[in-house]
C-alpha cells in the first residue's frame, strides 16, 4: 500500500514538473487531462481554494475533470486569434504609429523647420523613453485596479489626441512637451496588453502572438513609410509642411483605433456578454475549455481577480523577484545596437545623398525582412523549447554588420552598400517576443507578472534612452565613434545569454534536490500548507 502511494506521489511529481515545459500535442483522442496538475486531488483542492480566496471572475468555470477533444480546442484557438490576438495587433499598431512616424517627419526636415540640432532630437527621443518608462508602473497599478479592457482603450484615444497636437509644434519646447506626454500617455501599454492575452492563451501560446504585435509593427513601418511618401508631399497645403500633415492625419487614424478598443475589448472569457455584446463571444461549454485549459498550462493564473488593485507589499515582493534580474539584463542589452541605428537610418539616409521620398521608401525592405526573421526565430524557440541558446542569433548577426558599419572606411562614399549593410542589420531576428513571454512565464504569479512584464519593459527602455544618445553631433555623418561602441554592446550579448541559462539551469536543480529529498507526505504538505508564492514555490521550473 506504501509503494503504491509513493507510485502515485510519484507520478504527481511528474506533472507538477511538466506545468512549465508544455507543447502542442497532435493527439486524436481528448487532449482535455494532457498535462493536467489538478489531476492530482491535493493540488486541486489548493488551487480551488487560492482561487475562491481571491474571487477569481473565472472560478465558477474551474473543473478539474471537465474533458474536450483537440478538435474543440484548435476550433476555439481560432477564435480567440481573431477575438483577442488580432484585437491586441490592431491596438499595437496604434502605439506604432504614434511613436513610430517621427523618423519620417524628421525626413522631410522637421529639425530645420523647428531649428533643432541633432543633440535636440537626441535629448526629445531620451525625454520621450524617460517618461515611457518611469509610466510603466503606475500604468500597471491602474490597468489591474481597472481593468486593460477599460484603461488600455483609455491610453491608445489620450495619446492619439496628443499626437494630433504635434502638427502644431512651434519649437524646441513645445517638442519636448509633446514628446513627454506622449511616453507618459504610451508607458506600461504593451505590460497591460500582455497581461490581458495571458488571460485567453498558454505559455507556450503566447510567444507567437507576441510575435504578431512586432510584426504589425514592422507591416506598419511599412504602412507609414508608404503613407508618408504621400503625406509628406502635401508640404504647403493651405499653408502646412508634409510633416504637420502626417502628425495630424495619422493621429487621427490612432484615435479611430482607440475608440473602437472600447468595443473590441472584453474583461475575461467569462464577461464577454454586455450591451455591445449581446450574445457574448463563447457558449458556456466553449468558456469552460478557455478557463481549464489557461489554468492547466498555469493554476497561478487564478490567484487574483481582474479588478484586483496591487498592494504596496506586492509590488515590493515582484520588484524585489530576483529571479527575474536575468531577464530584466536581457532587455538593457539586447536591443541597443539596432535602436541605434534604426532612429537614424532616415537622417542617415538623407545624408548619404538620397531624397526624403526615397529615404522613406528604402526602409521598407528592413521591416520585410524583420517580419520574416522575427517569425522565425519566435517559431524556432517554441519548437525547441529553447529562448537563451536560440537567442544567441542576435549577436551571431549582428556582431558582424555593426563591425562593417563600425570600421568601413568608404561607407560614407558607397551610399548603397551602406544602405544595404543598414537594411540587412535592422532585418536582425527580433527576440522581443521570446523574452516578453519569457517574462511572463518564469513570473507564476498574476502579481509578479503584471509588475515583471512593466519593469522588463523598463529595462528596454533604459537601453533605448542610453543607445539614443550614442550618436552625438561631433561625430557626424558616419558616427564612427558610436558604431564602435555598438559593436562592443552586441559582442556583450554572447555572454550575457550563456550566463543567463546558467543561472536558471542551476535554480532548476537547487529546486529539484530540495523536492526529490521530499517525502510523499512532505509534498501533500507542502501543496497544502506552504507560504511560497510565484516562482519561489518547490513545485515550479524556470523556463530557459
Amino acid at each position: 500500500m506504501a509503494d503504491t502511494k509513493e507510485k502515485d506521489a510519484n507520478v504527481t511529481v511528474d506533472i507538477r514538473k511538466e506545468i512549465d515545459i508544455i507543447t502542442d500535442s497532435e493527439s486524436t483522442t481528448s487532449s482535455s487531462f494532457e498535462k493536467n496538475p489538478f489531476l492530482d486531488p491535493v493540488v486541486a483542492e489548493h488551487y480551488r481554494e487560492v482561487y475562491e480566496k481571491a474571487q477569481y471572475e473565472c472560478r465558477s468555470a474551474f473543473d478539474p475533470e471537465f474533458e474536450w477533444e483537440p478538435q474543440e480546442e484548435k476550433k476555439l484557438i481560432r477564435k480567440l486569434d481573431f477575438r483577442v490576438a488580432f484585437t491586441a495587433c490592431l491596438m499595437f499598431l496604434s502605439l506604432q504609429v504614434d511613436r513610430g512616424n517621427l523618423s519620417q517627419a524628421v525626413s522631410d526636415n522637421l529639425l530645420d523647420d523647428l531649428k533643432l540640432t541633432t543633440n535636440d532630437f537626441n535629448t526629445g527621443n531620451t525625454i520621450f523613453l524617460v517618461c515611457f518608462l518611469l509610466a510603466e508602473i503606475p500604468s500597471q497599478l491602474i490597468s489591474k485596479a481597472l481593468g486593460p479592457d477599460i484603461f488600455i482603450p483609455f491610453q491608445i484615444c489620450a495619446w492619439s489626441i496628443v499626437a494630433m497636437s504635434q502638427g502644431a509644434l512651434q519649437g524646441k519646447a513645445s517638442f519636448y512637451a509633446t514628446r513627454a506626454l506622449i511616453g507618459m500617455l504610451e508607458g506600461g501599454f504593451i505590460a497591460d496588453l500582455v497581461l490581458w492575452l495571458s488571460y485567453f492563451y498558454k505559455s507556450n501560446e503566447l510567444p507567437i502572438r507576441l510575435s504578431w504585435f512586432w510584426t504589425t509593427l514592422s507591416l506598419c513601418d511599412i504602412g507609414t513609410s508608404l503613407a508618408a511618401f504621400g503625406l509628406l508631399r502635401l508640404r504647403g497645403h493651405h499653408g502646412l509642411a508634409g510633416w504637420r500633415w502626417l502628425f495630424i492625419i495619422e493621429g487621427a487614424f490612432t484615435l479611430t483605433i482607440g475608440l473602437l478598443s472600447f468595443y473590441l475589448m472584453v474583461p475575461s472569457a467569462l464577461q464577454t456578454k454586455s450591451w455591445m455584446h449581446p450574445k457574448g463571444w463563447f457558449n458556456e461549454r466553449e468558456e469552460k475549455i478557455v478557463v481549464n485549459r489557461v489554468l492547466r498550462d498555469d493554476p497561478s493564473k487564478g490567484d487574483m481577480h481582474n479588478r484586483q488593485a496591487l498592494s504596496p507589499r506586492m509590488i515590493w515582493k515582484a520588484l524585489s523577484d530576483y529571479d527575474l534580474y536575468p531577464l530584466y539584463a536581457i532587455g538593457l542589452l539586447a536591443y541597443a545596437p539596432t535602436s541605434t541605428v534604426s532612429a537614424y537610418m532616415t537622417l542617415t539616409l538623407k545624408q548619404l545623398g538620397f531624397s526624403t521620398f526615397n529615404t522613406n521608401l528604402l526602409t521598407i525592405p528592413s521591416s520585410v525582412l524583420h517580419i520574416i526573421l522575427l517569425l522565425a526565430i519566435t517559431w524556432l524557440s517554441e519548437r525547441v523549447n529553447q529562448r537563451a541558446l536560440v537567442s544567441l542569433a542576435v549577436p551571431l548577426y549582428t556582431v558582424p554588420l555593426m563591425g562593417i558599419l563600425a570600421f568601413w572606411s568608404e561607407s560614407m562614399s558607397n551610399a548603397w552598400g551602406t544602405w544595404a549593410v543598414l537594411t540587412v542589420l535592422l532585418g536582425v531576428p527580433y527576440i522581443h517576443a521570446i523574452v516578453v513571454a519569457w517574462v511572463s512565464r518564469n513570473s507564476y504569479a498574476i502579481r509578479n507578472r503584471s509588475v515583471a512584464s512593466a519593469t522588463y519593459n523598463m529595462a528596454v527602455q533604459l537601453g533605448n534612452i542610453y543607445a539614443k544618445n550614442i550618436y552625438r553631433q561631433d561625430d557626424k555623418p558616419l558616427y564612427r565613434r558610436g558604431n564602435r561602441q555598438l559593436f562592443i554592446l552586441a559582442i556583450a550579448l554572447f555572454p550575457l545569454l550563456l550566463l543567463v541559462k546558467a543561472y536558471y539551469i542551476y535554480r532548476n536543480k537547487q529546486k529539484d534536490t530540495i523536492w526529490n529529498a521530499m517525502t510523499a507526505e512532505e509534498k501533500d504538505d507542502y501543496m497544502k500548507n506552504s507560504t511560497d508564492e510565484g516562482n519561489k514555490r518547490l513545485d515550479f521550473r524556470f523556463a530557459h
